[in-house]
């Protein structure tokens, strides 16, 4: 086989991305919150991108300080001599170098005053700390226990092995083995026991009988009655067969009913009530809102909440001057370059949400004045139509969003969703269909609820035909709705 190099003309089409595009795409996916923290990093990384701010009194110093040179070491005083000339001429050279001076100084940036709180210093104040873990929280209560240290020991590995809702995940018998000197299995079941009465309540268990039936006994009540239950009939308590218990606990279904209604207090996840909280804020990045002018809907987007941005002047006029190092003029071009593109992604972003968005008041209208029930399918690829942008670009301008409107904070891309057409005509979305099916299970007889079937006969009443019983069953499930046995009430 003969190897040899030759050349080769071949032509072909590709597509490439240049990297405006790439960051133009990535700014219009982030949301609000993550757009803040994405223009912190500019400004903190490109010194030519300034924010702009308020302009007040305070922001300007009036006191400059005088410029040091050998003729103004000594007072300004006017001799008494007929020519003046020399005092004048002292007068003259006061301004001698300003320019100079005040080109090499630099963008002028204002002093901060003895008595202005430092912004870092304030936000690290009031930054909240992290929350404690599970882990440390009973770790720090195992410390203070008076135990011998073989029980401390065992307990240590118990509470290693305590789950974020605050069970046991592991049978004693697992934690010791015969290589192990240090504790041995009573030692085991001595700290379980006192691990079992650390806080939070119920903390320790191995499953839900034995959580329900710790957090009982160290309640201040008298929970004597439904500790019996929970005890002896904790199967035919999850199975809501609460007749049964009536029967077998010789008392009536009265009782039981208040029983349930005490034991609903407990925390079947007492492990919960301690660690981090995963709950994030919200922030809308839209807002549509009914004009108080008419019956249109206006829709604008929270600008307040994006900082604006700005080409700082002196840096601008820096890469354009010839004197300045090519190096340093190649390095400040470079960063206006990146500063405009940022600057001009943003705006794109804010152009492309609020055409997306008036799309969707416009398709949506009814949602808007009717509420839930009236949502219409809507395919991205219609607003894509309407709005004259790709795709991608729509699925980009929805992700991760928020749309704040009169039913309050909503996912924009839930206004995009699937459907079919009733008994009517009319077309009904797949989440119109789950809120009517809600509404029908909320005002059903919980004393005789409705079955899957009678739910789905409920929804042809409602125009809403040749629905099947098991999409009812996966639509009631989508919405954490139990079977009707689980919703009977007695």
């Amino acid at each position: 086989m003969k190897l040899e190099m030759r050349n080769q003309m071949r032509m072909e089409l590709r597509m490439k991305l240049a990297p405006h595009m790439i960051q133009s795409m990535e700014i219009l996916q982030l949301p609000i919150l993550a757009l803040q923290e994405r223009i912190e990093q500019e400004l903190n990384s490109n010194p030519v991108l300034e924010m702009v701010g308020p302009e007040s009194p305070d922001d300007v110093d009036i006191a400059q300080e005088p410029v040091q040179d050998d003729a103004g070491d000594k007072d300004l005083v006017v001799g008494t001599d007929n020519d003046k000339a020399e005092d004048f001429a002292r007068l003259d050279s006061l301004g001698d170098g300003f320019t100079d001076y005040m080109d090499q100084a630099g963008p002028f940036r204002r002093r901060p005053r003895a008595d202005e709180p430092d912004k870092k210093l304030e936000a690290l104040k009031n930054t909240a700390a992290l929350p404690q873990s599970l882990h440390e929280y009973l770790s720090e209560q195992w410390r203070l226990v008076d135990a011998a240290r073989p029980v401390k020991i065992a307990g240590n590995m118990i509470i290693d092995y305590i789950d974020s809702r605050g069970y046991l995940t592991v049978r004693l018998e697992q934690l010791h083995n015969k290589d192990r000197g240090d504790f041995t299995v009573d030692d085991l079941n001595e700290a379980l026991e006192l691990v079992q009465k650390l806080e939070p309540a119920g903390v320790g268990a191995r499953d839900l009988k034995e959580c329900l039936l710790i957090q009982m006994a160290q309640s201040g009540e008298d929970m004597s009655f439904e500790s019996a239950i929970v005890s002896a009939h904790m199967n035919e308590l999850l199975e809501n067969h609460l007749p049964d218990i009536a029967r077998k606990m010789n008392c009536s279904m009265e009782t039981i009913n208040r029983a349930i209604e005490r034991m609903s207090k407990l925390d079947t996840s007492p492990g919960l009530q301690i660690g981090r909280d995963q709950n994030h804020p919200i922030t809308p990045d839209v807002i549509v809102e009914l004009s108080e002018d008419s019956d249109e809907y206006s829709v604008r987007l929270p600008d307040s909440n994006l900082p604006h941005l700005r080409v700082n002047d002196y840096y601008s006029r820096m890469a354009k001057d010839s004197h300045v190092a090519e190096k340093t003029r190649k390095f400040l071009q470079n960063n206006l370059r990146s500063a405009q593109w940022i600057m001009d992604a943003i705006e794109q972003r804010k152009n492309t949400l609020l055409r997306v968005t008036k799309a969707v008041v416009k398709f949506q209208r009814d949602f808007f004045e009717k509420g839930q029930q009236h949502l219409q399918p809507l395919p991205m690829a219609k607003v894509a139509e309407e709005v004259g942008v790709h795709l991608a670009t729509v699925s980009r301008a929805v992700s991760g969003k928020y749309l704040q409107c009169p039913q309050g904070i909503l996912p924009l891309r839930k206004f995009f969703c699937g459907g079919r057409e009733d008994a009517t005509g009319r077309a009904r979305s797949w989440e119109a269909i789950r809120a009517k099916l809600q509404q029908i299970i909320d005002e059903e007889d919980k004393a005789q609820p409705l079955s899957d079937d009678q739910i789905r006969q409920r929804l042809e009443e409602a125009g809403i035909e040749n629905l099947a019983r098991r999409t009812v069953a996966k639509y009631r499930k989508l919405l954490n709705i139990p079977a009707a046995r689980f919703r009977k009430k007695y």
